[in-house]
């Protein structure tokens, strides 16, 4: 009853675009004694690429195999907004095609990550280099604006930074995981000149990841739990929440929340770590007091 319910809405939905779109916005010379109020359904097929018949049958709400290839040419057809897009996508139930990368995050989204202090929080395109941090982050992980453009990556940190393993508990199963993530977040890369730049410069300069790209392992993305042993602050442990900006295609945003009070006492010490401020230890002795930031293992 549902799946039916789901068809008529898809019907409803292409039939009103139709019929809101006229000829002359179509590029379609229409007659003076047209009647037909917008376009006509061999008109929507024709403009589509599909049969007419295959198209009366959508919009009867019959139970027809429906691809994304498909829906893509009936978007394009019926001059969809991005908004109306998604909606024929999720009432067809067909997964939403990945939008090419954009130039990447505007100044809000950048905003909204520097709002995010004094949690640490980053940007990443579809290749996962970082394009926006803030200064918790920097703390975290280093500051990545003194690292060259195309080091500026974070599986490349993952696997070619010695501090990296250091910093992350269990290096070994995060390292791995990050491979089957990345793997299934760019199954539509093949062919990007900085995709297999990077995947390429990995293969060839780290045997760990040569050996679990090959293996193929696939993981997506879940809220998860992160353990670093952090050099100056000690122990950390954040929950990791991903999150995609709909007007930036291509970019995610990942704010890392601490898990225990303990990692959040140590916040504004991790904040002082970025840009070479002094070890908390140092700033406190300097301010006459004991100085000591907990650092008990979490």
């Amino acid at each position: 009853m549902a799946d039916q319910q789901r068809r008529r809405n898809l019907a409803e939905f292409l039939r009103s675009r139709r019929e809101r779109l006229s000829p002359r916005e179509a590029g379609i010379l229409a007659g003076p004694r047209r009647r037909t109020p917008g376009l006509r359904r061999e008109e929507v097929a024709q403009l589509s690429g599909v049969s007419v018949t295959w198209y009366t049958w959508l919009e009867q709400a019959r139970d027809i195999t429906v691809s994304g290839q498909v829906l893509t040419s009936l978007a394009r057809a019926l001059m969809l907004n991005s908004v109306e897009r998604r909606h024929l996508f999720a009432l067809a139930g067909v997964p939403l095609p990945e939008r090419p990368p954009g130039r990447g995050p505007g100044p809000a989204l950048q905003r909204l990550v520097d709002a995010l202090e004094p949690h640490p929080a980053y940007l990443l395109d579809a290749n996962w280099d970082l394009v926006g941090w803030n200064r918790a982050e920097a703390g975290l992980i280093g500051d990545p604006g003194e690292l060259e453009p195309a080091e500026r990556n974070l599986l490349w940190l993952v696997f070619m930074d010695p501090a990296m393993r250091e910093l992350l508990a269990d290096w070994d199963g995060q390292a791995r995981d990050l491979v089957a993530q990345f793997r299934a977040d760019s199954r539509q890369r093949s062919g990007d000149p900085r995709f297999e730049q990077l995947t390429g410069g990995l293969r060839e300069a780290s045997e760990e990841f040569r050996a679990w790209w090959e293996a193929h392992d696939i993981a997506e993305f879940g809220s998860s739990r992160r353990t670093f042993s952090h050099p100056r602050v000690g122990a950390l442990t954040f929950d990791y929440v991903k999150l995609a900006a709909l007007d930036a295609p291509g970019i995610k945003l990942f704010a890392c929340m601490p898990a225990d009070a303990a990692t959040t006492e140590k916040l504004p010490a991790l904040q002082r770590c970025a840009a070479g401020g002094e070890s908390p230890d140092a700033e406190a002795a300097e301010a006459g007091t004991a100085g000591e930031v907990t650092v008990s293992p979490v």
